[in-house]
């Protein structure tokens, strides 16, 4: 079985996704606000779990607005 090519995405291609710095994503990641995994010694990330991540912080972003 085939798995997507954009399935899991590096720490450079979710920088580049979110429009973010390397930096904010390894901050992100350490402070666990990210869903992230580690393959060796590298952060992953699945593409749904970010863009799940995303729908959060837009909801809570919308939710404290009122």
């Amino acid at each position: 079985m085939a798995v997507p090519q954009d399935d899991i995405l590096t720490l450079d291609e979710v920088a580049a996704y979110l429009k973010a710095g390397k930096r904010t994503i390894y901050r992100l990641v350490a402070d666990r606000k990210i869903p992230a995994f580690k393959l060796g010694s590298t952060w992953r990330f699945r593409k749904q779990d970010i863009d799940r991540w995303i729908a959060a912080q837009s909801m809570g972003a919308e939710g404290s607005a009122g």
